[in-house]
């Protein structure tokens, strides 16, 4: 009587269930407790081990209490456990995970269609089968995954081409696109996940007036990643080299959204005499920590899951639309950085560091007679409004006002946009003109 035929003995069906519910809740506290908050490398490296353990045991004890032995588990077990402590070892790049998505994806998949068949060959019907039947099927649908997205990801390397030029500022090089002519020039400094498309609405209107320059931080966009964590002192520093080798010359109207401004605020108070005027769109409150106690950031341990996911494709089952509702190409570029493992990374990164930056912005205590315009998205609690009063008082000559749009619509929908750029345009008059702000 073969494997197949003959009735189950031993408590095969409880060793399974227990078997994966155990690799299951060790990947979850590996990535969660121990790993919380690591790099991509080292939080997948953790999941693999934490699987690699639930099928080991099953392979173990399959063979000790059953008459059922499934030692095709040793296969998964050693496979996914030499990867898993390869990534802890060696914690490779970017590039380099990039590149292993032309291997590991035709692997994973080879091996769910084995495992389908060890399955079905080593444990009788009523065995448990329905058990592992669709943890095999998830990994074929992660091997697919991950083909579709390193072909998605080279597609969109060719469809996307860098716009602008890109400046070593130290070892590594970052992304500026600049347009229009006249000074001063307005200087666009991104939010928490966002890149330099992101202004794609408002660079057109501030051209008209004079030069605009968009870039990206070291690991957004088409920048480079930086060889560490950056703060916001470092994030100006790597500016205004990037401003100086590209032949931008100061002083600039510093313009932020979101922890941009928070940007924007640390490099005018690390380079005072760079700056013309300033426009913070919906600023990230830095005065909320240094008030109360409480701190903005610390990175929470499912955030940083998010790039792994990413290399399964999860972030292209998504409509463009959903990331981004710019008009095209911004809104594919913004969709082809935002969906990637590397977007997600430099997300958790600048959550990682945003304590710091938060910390570095309340080093700008007065801005004198400089313009600055504060525009706050519609409907703001009052805590938030009163932060950015806060942050309007830097300058004697100042305006604060309350957008009819979100706090992604100040760059994103029309009418937000429009109203970003009307701010930009007052602060460019008045900084050239010398006058009080309009409505001020």
């Amino acid at each position: 009587m073969s494997t197949t035929d003959r009735a189950p003995t031993g408590p095969i069906r409880g060793i399974i269930a227990g078997s994966l519910a155990t690799g299951a809740a060790t990947a979850a506290v590996l990535t969660l407790v121990v790993f919380g908050g690591a790099p991509e490398p080292v939080i997948t490296g953790a999941a693999l081990l934490g699987f690699a353990l639930g099928w080991a045991i099953l392979a173990v004890l399959s063979a000790r209490l059953t008459d059922q032995p499934q030692s095709w588990a040793w296969v998964p077990a050693a496979g996914l456990g030499a990867t898993g402590l390869g990534l802890l070892a060696l914690t490779p790049h970017d590039r380099a995970i990039t590149l292993s998505g032309w291997v590991w994806p035709p692997l994973l998949l080879s091996l769910a269609i084995w495992m389908g068949v060890r399955i079905r060959r080593s444990l009788a019907a009523g065995g448990g089968r329905w058990l592992l039947y669709p943890v095999a099927a998830i990994v074929a649908v992660a091997g697919v995954g991950g083909m579709v997205e390193t072909v998605g990801l080279a597609l969109d390397q060719r469809s996307h081409a860098m716009p602008g030029q890109s400046h070593d500022v130290g070892g590594y090089r970052l992304h500026l696109t600049c347009t229009g002519s006249g000074g001063p020039t307005v200087v666009l400094q991104s939010g928490l996940g966002e890149m330099s498309a992101n202004w794609a609405r408002i660079v057109p209107e501030v051209s008209r007036r004079t030069r605009v320059c968009a870039y990206d931080r070291a690991g957004q966009g088409w920048s480079e990643d930086a060889p560490h964590l950056q703060d916001g002192v470092q994030a100006a520093a790597d500016l205004h080299t990037l401003l100086r080798r590209a032949g931008e010359n100061g002083p600039y109207v510093l313009v932020g959204h979101s922890i941009g401004g928070n940007h924007a605020m640390t490099y005018a108070a690390r380079f005072p005499e760079q700056v013309a005027g300033m426009v913070l769109l919906d600023a990230t409150d830095p005065y909320r920590s240094a008030d109360t106690g409480s701190a903005h950031a610390g990175l929470p341990g499912a955030v940083a899951l998010a790039p792994s996911l990413a290399r399964l494709g999860v972030g292209r089952l998504l409509p463009t639309s959903f990331w981004s509702t710019l008009p095209e190409p911004a809104a594919g570029q913004v969709q082809a950085f935002v969906a990637s493992a590397r977007g997600w990374r430099n997300t958790c990164d600048e959550i990682a560091s945003m304590p710091a930056l938060l910390d570095q912005a309340r080093a700008l205590t007065a801005l004198g007679s400089t313009p600055l315009v504060v525009l706050t998205a519609a409907d703001p609690d009052p805590s938030w409004s009163a932060a950015q009063d806060r942050m309007a008082a830097l300058s004697t000559n100042n305006s604060h006002r309350v957008a009819d749009a979100t706090h992604a619509g100040l760059l994103e929908e029309e009418r937000g946009a429009e109203e970003s750029a009307r701010a930009i345009a007052d602060v460019i008059d008045a900084a050239r003109n010398g006058s009080p702000l309009a409505g001020a």
